[in-house]
């Protein structure tokens, strides 16, 4: 598979929001029941970091980071959100988006990056053990699904080799 990793633009919303609810739908992406509207999401995530991947005009996945803190003193410390397309998970999108958010991340000053995944989603994990996380913790029950069953996630964290040493 040919793609390329560039930047998002606002106009790529539509298709990234397709591709959020694919991983909503999933039950095990997200804790989110709905996708927000652009200017919500806007609010919630950095305005550097914010990757697609792309097959010509094609979306086939997305990663952003979110502040984890307005304190000054986790001004290099934030939480990734990856998402890959249904038809094109599991060929490689996914390690390539985020290994590449990584390497924006520490040409932004950022040298900690953590993610809270819901426990369930295995291929999640792995994908994040792949590219240098490690498992800190296990939140027991930490949030419940709109059908009423409550999830553990597994916080996972990546500390930068170049920044903030």
């Amino acid at each position: 598979m040919d793609y390329s990793i560039r930047e998002m633009k606002p106009e790529d919303w539509e298709t990234v929001a397709k591709i959020y609810k694919e991983g909503i739908d999933t039950g095990k992406a997200t804790f989110q029941a709905e996708i927000p509207s652009f200017e919500e999401w806007d609010k919630g995530h950095m305005k550097i970091c914010r990757l697609v991947a792309c097959d010509g005009n094609t979306i086939l996945g997305w990663a952003v980071l979110s502040p984890t803190s307005s304190r000054c003193v986790y001004r290099g410390v934030a939480e990734v959100s990856i998402y890959i397309g249904e038809a094109y998970r599991g060929k490689g999108v996914g390690k390539n988006i985020l290994t590449s958010l990584i390497n924006v991340s520490e040409e932004n000053g950022i040298w900690s990056l953590y993610s809270a995944i819901i426990r369930e989603n295995s291929s999640s994990i792995a994908l994040h053990k792949n590219c240098g996380f490690r498992e800190i913790g296990i939140r027991e029950k930490v949030a419940k699904m709109p059908n009423g069953i409550w999830h553990d996630t597994v916080l996972m964290e990546r500390r930068s080799k170049v920044v903030g040493i």
